[in-house]
């Protein structure tokens, strides 16, 4: 159903009155007058339908990896056609990941129209078509029927049916929807699809996009470099007299030239008709011109040679020049793809963890299956040494798993029926069956790709000076060009025109627009690939940025700083008890208790190997403690005041006792038979990254803060053993965020480091918010950051990965800005009223397509850097 733009009644797109397309969008009348008032003026009926599309709820956001886009002033070209659709809230599209991400409401735009916008800019957007066997299809209807249903289903494009094949093509964004999505399409319009062993859902298209337009460069770069040497020696055999004669021939040099220009040198034309149709212009504008102005003069100096002379012009030919460019500014685009891809090393590694099979029970019956096709419910098995496909819960058998690569747990941990297991991770020795419960775009692995790669499309908010320097910096460039050829034809030397073209050339193709434009995207890339290798997912440039600032990084403390739960930390006995046999007695008191501080008791004593003793009668002392009756005695469990009013006298260990609560313990003490037998300490124990986790923030000179609801002895308690100074204790959970507000207030950038769940709006409050996760409960959408193996020194990990970060963007930028600042006006011929210096325009070729490697390159050095 869509919305009538003119009257605003829903209406049925099959049963619609009459169609009109604006700015990429078709719009759906219910009655003919309707259309007539939107086609006279569509601005008037556009704006409502707009605005109600930016404030409707329900936005979702998409990545687009696009195809053909070279440089800054194409992310500009299609950002800003994205944005100009309704419905879509906010377009970013990054020239380093090739990658749109969008914004977008469903009600009023679909993934569909998006790409239509990029494909009408002249680009591409990597999709993936799967051939699904159908049967139960016996007329036509039933081929329209299936063709609606699979074009209804989110992030489809085309779908075609054929009745005679029984077989579907369907091309559609793996990034929307999957295999099994397009088979409960089909299955829900009442047909069924014929399982394909080996069928595989098509994850890897953006790889293969890349590989694709690789192996391209690489055949282009070849061809034109082979064609390019000989023109290259026969336009120079002044400098090569070794050269022979023939090789220097006009006619065999602009033979050998027009394939590199047109064929080789074909995708520069292309790229800037399509900019030139869309009214503006981008870096392939500026190669195009520059190459075709070198070509042309030299196929006319070469078929009219008297002309120029009789003009007082030196008919030289300029081949060289034109094929030369071309074939140097594919070598840096060849490099540069090379290295790209190298940026995106961290989402391969990942998403390489994915399992290709699945071994399912189906009615009694085990099949190996593609991955891609498990449905939620089936029941998988697993064998020693195998990677689980899904995530799911285990229902028969036990097994250790491997789940470092979610946790960073160097042990394997036991798993049980009614277990959670997370697939990618590694079965070690049992076998098991699990239920499915989460497979495709669910699962915790696909979850921490999508926001690795939302990270890697964002864009640093230092980037936005580059891309409004990029909007303009081509026409700018195109002017100075024009100016410079008719400075020189003006006011310079014979051959003036000569002179003058080569000086145009040189102008245009030093420029590198591409340079700025990469400089902030692919360090961000690298930066927060290199993160989540470390289990550090950052969620984009603009937190990578505002880390690198921060002053103040302040710990929650329960689940963060510590443990989360309660353990024994010290047995004290009094007169002949045993410490076993009061371990004992506790713990078989405390074993029907519901209390966490009983069951740190009982787990403390099977820990050591002692089964609680059996207990008879149990009453809970509500707030006080609890008697309970062991082996014969009778125990009372408890604090100071609850003995001091049955009247037992524990002064022999009241001095112990006070010692233990001062280092923030909770003392429970123990009475059996109305005698003192000692007592048992209990704490919440800090984990084992923290106390290093704030000395290495420290020595990066950033103040650290701990923020408790506890009293201050036990907050202090705990500060003191993480070696933190700073303590802001019984603060109420509601209050988390105003006491992160106080501390901005006072000038301060602060990180607030908790568990994402319970300090969710003290998360949302600070300059940056991270979250210590492990492993499923991940709380991805509460932080800026998160820490999905719950270590801290991640904390540190994560802010000098920052400063890296954008230091390495700022000397990118430096570097892009002065070699653009001098580059132009060199290559305009400054130099040559002191020096007589001309810039050659392939030398200036040559340093424009090496800018662009040397921003990736040193971008790159963030994958070696010591964090």
């Amino acid at each position: 159903m869509s919305r009538d733009p003119v009257c605003g009644m829903e209406v049925d797109e099959t049963r619609a009155a009459g169609t009109s397309v604006y700015k990429g969008r078709t719009y759906y009348f219910c009655s003919l007058g309707c259309k007539a008032a939107f086609d006279k003026d569509p601005k008037k009926y556009r704006t409502p339908a707009a605005a109600e599309a930016k404030s409707a709820s329900g936005s979702e956001r998409i990545e687009l990896p696009i195809v053909g886009m070279h440089c800054a002033s194409c992310a500009v070209n299609i950002e800003e056609g994205l944005n100009e659709l309704e419905g879509v809230d906010k377009a970013s599209v990054n020239a380093a990941t090739n990658r749109a991400s969008v914004l977008f409401n469903p009600r009023f735009v679909k993934a569909g129209d998006l790409v239509g916008v990029v494909r009408d800019k002249g680009y591409d957007v990597a999709t993936a078509v799967l051939d699904l066997s159908i049967s139960g299809m016996e007329c036509a209807s039933c081929v329209a029927r299936v063709e609606k249903a699979l074009l209804a289903r989110d992030g489809v494009l085309k779908a075609s049916v054929n009745l005679a094949t029984q077989k579907a093509r369907v091309e559609y964004l793996p990034s929307r929807v999957d295999r099994a999505g397009l088979k409960t399409a089909v299955e829900a319009a009442g047909y069924a699809v014929i399982e394909t062993r080996g069928a595989a859902e098509s994850e890897d298209v953006e790889r293969l996009a890349r590989e694709k337009e690789y192996r391209s460069l690489t055949r282009k770069l070849i061809a034109g470099a082979v064609l390019a040497v000989p023109v290259f020696f026969g336009n120079m055999r002044h400098l090569f007299p070794w050269v022979p004669a023939a090789l220097a021939n006009g006619y065999l040099l602009w033979a050998l030239t027009t394939p590199v220009e047109f064929v080789v040198g074909g995708m520069f034309h292309r790229g800037a008709w399509r900019a030139l149709r869309h009214g503006t212009a981008d870096m392939n504008t500026l190669v195009s011109v520059g190459t075709l102005a070198a070509y042309l003069f030299s196929a006319a100096a070469t078929l009219a040679p008297s002309f120029f002379a009789a003009a007082g012009v030196a008919p030289d030919v300029y081949f060289d020049t034109s094929a030369v460019i071309i074939v140097l500014i594919l070598f840096g685009r060849w490099l540069e793809a090379r290295a790209k891809g190298r940026t995106s090393e961290a989402i391969r590694a990942l998403a390489g963890l994915r399992p290709k099979t699945a071994r399912v029970r189906r009615n009694g019956v085990e099949l190996d299956i593609p991955a891609a096709d498990v449905a939620v419910g089936d029941l998988v098995v697993v064998r020693p040494g195998e990677r689980i496909p899904v995530d799911g819960v285990v229902r028969e058998g036990r097994s250790a798993v491997d789940e470092s690569m979610i946790s960073g747990e160097s042990l394997p941990v036991g798993k049980g029926p009614g277990d959670a297991v997370v697939g990618a991770t590694i079965n070690k020795t049992g076998s098991f069956v699990f239920e499915a419960t989460k497979i495709g775009r669910d699962t915790v692995l696909a979850h921490i790709i999508r926001l690795v790669q939302e990270a890697q499309g964002s864009k640093a908010p230092i980037q936005r000076m580059a891309d409004v320097i990029a909007s303009f910096f081509v026409p700018a460039v195109m002017a100075i060009a024009v100016l410079t050829f008719g400075v020189w034809m003006a006011f310079g030397p014979a051959p003036a025109l000569n002179r003058a073209l080569l000086s145009f050339v040189a102008v245009l193709i030093i420029a590198c627009p591409c340079a700025l434009g990469l400089a902030t995207p692919t360090a961000v890339m690298v930066g927060t690939g290199r993160g989540a290798e470390r289990g550090i997912l950052i969620k984009g440039g603009e937190s990578l940025e505002t880390a690198h600032k921060l002053t103040t990084v302040v710990f929650d403390k329960t689940g963060t700083l510590t443990r989360g739960e309660p353990t024994v930390t010290d047995i004290v006995t009094a007169g002949s008890v045993a410490e076993a046999d009061l371990l004992r007695w506790t713990a078989g008191a405390e074993k029907s208790s519901e209390h966490p501080l009983g069951a740190a008791v009982v787990a403390a004593a099977r820990a050591r190997g002692i089964e609680p003793a059996p207990a008879g009668r149990f009453l809970a002392l509500e707030g006080r403690g609890l008697e309970a009756e062991v082996e014969g005695r009778s125990l009372l469990l408890g604090s100071a005041g609850l003995m001091a009013e049955r009247g037992i006298d524990f002064d022999a260990c009241a001095g112990r006792a006070a010692a233990l609560e001062t280092e923030g313990k909770t003392v429970i003490l123990v009475a059996v038979d109305g005698v003192p037998a000692g007592c048992i300490a209990v704490a919440d124990t800090l984990k084992d990254s923290a106390a290093p986790a704030v000395r290495e923030l420290k020595a990066m000179g950033l103040e650290v803060a701990l923020m408790t609801g506890d009293n201050r002895r036990t907050a202090e308690a705990v500060a003191r053993a993480a070696g933190i100074e700073v303590v802001l204790a019984e603060v109420l959970p509601g209050d988390k965020a105003a006491e992160v507000k106080r501390l901005q207030a006072s000038g301060k950038t602060v990180a607030m480091v908790g568990d994402g769940i319970n300090d969710a709006p003290a998360l949302a409050q600070a300059d940056v918010g991270i979250a210590v996760g492990t492993g499923t409960d991940v709380a991805l959408e509460a932080s800026d950051i998160t820490l999905i193996r719950g270590d801290l020194t991640g904390v540190a990990v994560a802010v000098a990965l920052s400063r890296r970060t954008l230091r390495t963007i700022r000397q990118n930028l430096f570097w892009a800005f002065v070699y653009n600042t001098l580059g132009i006006p060199v290559a305009a011929g400054v130099l040559y009223p002191f020096f007589g210096l001309l810039l050659n325009p392939m030398i200036a070729s040559a340093a424009m397509a090496l800018s662009s490697v040397s921003v990736v390159s040193n971008s790159l050095r963030l994958r070696r850097a010591r964090l």
